[in-house]
């Protein structure tokens, strides 16, 4: 998700259960809880392995204020599920041909700088080869920790199998699009069209198989519209979700061509961020909050996603009011840049962990009160 400061730049029985984190108690009940009845915590731009050191010297000498917002990076994926992160996020680049983001202008800067170069970005030629890519900013802010799209599935997808039984694992996938109308020209990325989103479906199902995700069809049943089905809270149960994933779609805009000709997501991989009261309404995002509006439409039976911080400003203040209450408003997917073994550097050494250090808990707002814990 790209930082307000950039836009202005780019403008574009009870069971002991233990999974490196801290041991957690699942009730014999749990077979009642819902997939909606939870509380994770996930990590915001996830793949992000930040810039590297000359060019951050080049960014920070020109965008100083800018620059502050992308001055964090995270463990590779696997290492985020050990710690208890069980939502990501990935910013995907469509790149149909191969090869459109393979050279990016920072490197070149670096060199008209006459500074020593950074490590080779791409050692192995992937950005040459067709397919979804993963990054932050094209061109500025390009290095991730996997690459490309379907090597970050594959990684979620080892881990997964390697700790069956684990509380489901929610992907947030952000489509990047658009033009480039600021000081920086960056390279134009492909549109995400009806074509684009089958092709991403199909990478998707390349790696996942139907028994291995939750979709829009297995939450909607017999009902007529998904938001029918989730105001019936006919999410399917913890249990029966446990070990696999669910993918979200970041961005409201891009619904309307997502569901062409999929009404109410039928044969789709991915929820969309809805509106609520929409036909395909299930997840939607309240980054902000408020925090009493998130709790109204948690109560409603919808997914929600909120931000605990955004561009290192809590973090740097060590201000935590922001994530208490997003943590209390009941959104089931907390969203920082600071999770579980990776606190923020400055003073206070802000952090968003759930209590007792578990992976999830029973959600404080819609959680039934036979939810007496919830495993790893």
């Amino acid at each position: 998700m790209l930082s307000p400061q950039l836009r202005f730049i780019l403008l574009p029985t009870l069971t002991v259960l233990c999974s490196g984190i801290a041991c957690a108690q699942v009730s014999s009940a749990g077979d009642a809880v819902k997939l909606n009845q939870i509380q994770v915590i996930g990590t915001h731009n996830s793949y992000h392995a930040g810039i590297a050191p000359n060019e951050s010297k080049l960014w920070q000498a020109k965008y100083a204020d800018a620059y502050k917002g992308l001055d964090y990076q995270h463990q590779p994926l696997p290492q985020q599920f050990d710690s208890g992160v069980r939502q990501i996020e990935l910013d995907i680049f469509s790149d149909s041909k191969g090869g459109l983001y393979a050279h990016p202008s920072g490197p070149r800067n670096v060199a008209a700088a006459h500074l020593p170069a950074d490590p080779d970005p791409d050692p192995n030629g992937l950005m040459s080869k067709p397919g979804f890519k993963v990054m932050h900013v094209q061109d500025v802010d390009y290095r991730s920790t996997c690459q490309p799209f379907t090597a970050c599935l594959e990684q979620i997808k080892q881990w997964s199998q390697a700790h069956p039984g684990h509380v489901p694992i929610f992907i947030l996938l952000e489509t990047k699009q658009g033009h480039s109308r600021g000081e920086v020209q960056l390279t134009e990325p492909e549109p995400f069209t009806s074509a684009t989103f089958d092709a991403l479906d199909a990478e998707i199902r390349s790696v996942f198989s139907p028994q291995q995700m939750i979709t829009p069809d297995d939450v909607r049943g017999s009902y007529k519209t998904l938001n029918q089905a989730v105001l019936a809270h006919n999410w399917p149960t913890l249990d029966k979700a446990r070990g696999k994933v669910t993918f979200l779609m970041d961005q409201r805009n891009v619904g309307p061509v997502y569901l062409a000709g999929h009404p109410s997501l039928r044969g789709r991989v991915i929820f969309t961020n809805a509106e609520p009261g929409q036909p395909d309404a299930a997840f939607i995002e309240r980054n902000e909050g408020p925090a009493s509006d998130i709790s109204a439409l948690v109560q409603q039976g919808y997914l929600i996603r909120a931000r605990t911080d955004a561009d290192t400003k809590e973090a740097r203040a060590n201000n935590t009011a922001v994530r208490d209450a997003m943590m209390s408003s009941g959104a089931q997917l907390l969203s920082t840049d600071y999770p579980p073994n990776e606190p923020a550097r400055w003073e206070g050494h802000y952090v968003v962990t759930l209590p007792g250090n578990v992976a999830a808990r029973c959600n404080p707002v819609n959680a039934p009160s036979t939810c007496k814990a919830v495993a790893p």
